[in-house]
């Protein structure tokens, strides 16, 4: 499942990103087969670090060694939340290719994750924008109860100030 700025760009909040983050949810064996079809002069991926990463609940990266795109392979966690998200994903057509996307809501509530983890402006910044060009299409019933479940009342608060700011205030 696409999400992280790509998804956010999809959904209206266009940022420029040399990195994809995706969502997956793979067993062992997937991970062991994924390695054998990405050759290591093309690509770096590091099968050790995804099997830790898939037991741990975190996430690993794999890079294309010519183009520099990196993708930070996120396990999907067994908390409610993030099933939830994953379930809800929706098919799109996104840069000529066929995926699965998070929800404009979903994303909104992963960048307000991260900014609490990190104390990201940035991430803030996306998420108004992404209120400002979608706010009345939101679920906001939906939003509300995951922003009040995780915590993230204040990140939701300074992000609906920006929001109403004008973009280049």
């Amino acid at each position: 499942m696409l999400t992280g700025s790509f998804a956010a760009s999809f959904h209206g909040a266009p940022r420029a990103t040399q990195d994809l983050d995706l969502v997956i949810a793979p067993t062992a064996p997937q991970l062991g087969a994924l390695a054998q079809q990405l050759p290591p002069g093309e690509f770096y991926f590091p099968l050790e670090a995804a099997q830790e990463a898939l037991q741990n609940e975190t996430m690993f990266n794999v890079i294309d060694l010519q183009g520099g795109w990196k993708v930070d392979c996120i396990i999907r966690k067994s908390r409610m939340f993030s099933r939830t998200e994953f379930d809800r994903r929706q098919a799109a057509q996104f840069l000529g290719l066929e995926l699965a996307i998070a929800t404009v809501e979903d994303v909104i509530v992963s960048k307000l994750e991260w900014a609490k983890r990190g104390g990201s402006q940035r991430q803030l910044e996306d998420v108004a924008e992404l209120v400002r060009r979608r706010g009345s299409e939101l679920d906001t019933g939906y939003l509300m109860r995951w922003i009040e479940a995780l915590g993230l009342g204040q990140q939701w608060e300074a992000a609906e100030r920006l929001a109403a700011q004008a973009p280049d205030e």
